[in-house]
């Protein structure tokens, strides 16, 4: 959770990964953000953005996209302007998906994949997705809204065995005892 008692206000996640060896096709991972209700913090997403879309009202947008991972560093990011959310969105969960067009990839078989979770110039989340490496997708962060309005930051590395689609109507789900 953030210390700070005025909340996650707005956020960036970065992902980076070594592209595929010439031989092979192409790693295609994506960041994902899915928003929930109020009304139903742990129900249906309201909305879904990817690198494909943005949010209805522009707080959730991709400013770098990357089907490939060449570049240098984090070649994809996404922010989050949560203080400028609607107050009937109670809960924003973020995650990572790696595309299966070319056959079944886990986060083991990327090298080098990392994902860093920042507000401003403050590191919230840096990982590497090791605990999750037999997994094709997985939840990095949540943030909810505290009754006050502030957001809060959550760690959330939770791995899925699922593509792109699937995992946008799985990764908001109650974790699993």
């Amino acid at each position: 959770m953030n210390s700070d008692s005025q909340g996650v206000g707005k956020a960036e996640v970065r992902l980076k990964w070594d592209p595929s060896p010439w031989d092979q096709p192409p790693h295609h991972l994506d960041i994902i953000a899915t928003t929930y209700s109020a009304d139903a913090p742990y129900g249906r997403p309201v909305y879904v953005v990817h690198f494909d879309s943005r949010s209805p009202d522009g707080t959730i947008n991709m400013s770098r996209h990357s089907q490939t991972g060449q570049g240098f560093g984090y070649v994809e990011e996404m922010t989050l302007e949560l203080d400028r959310l609607a107050s009937s969105f109670a809960r924003v969960v973020v995650g990572v998906a790696i595309h299966q067009n070319s056959g079944p990839k886990t986060f083991g078989d990327i090298s080098n994949a990392g994902v860093l979770v920042l507000e401003g110039y403050k590191e919230l989340l840096k990982d590497d997705f090791a605990q999750v490496s037999a997994s094709t997708a997985a939840t990095i962060a949540e943030f909810t809204r505290h009754t006050s309005g502030a957001w809060e930051f959550h760690r959330m590395i939770r791995g899925f065995d699922s593509d792109p689609v699937v995992f946008t109507a799985e990764m908001g789900s109650t974790p699993r005892p």
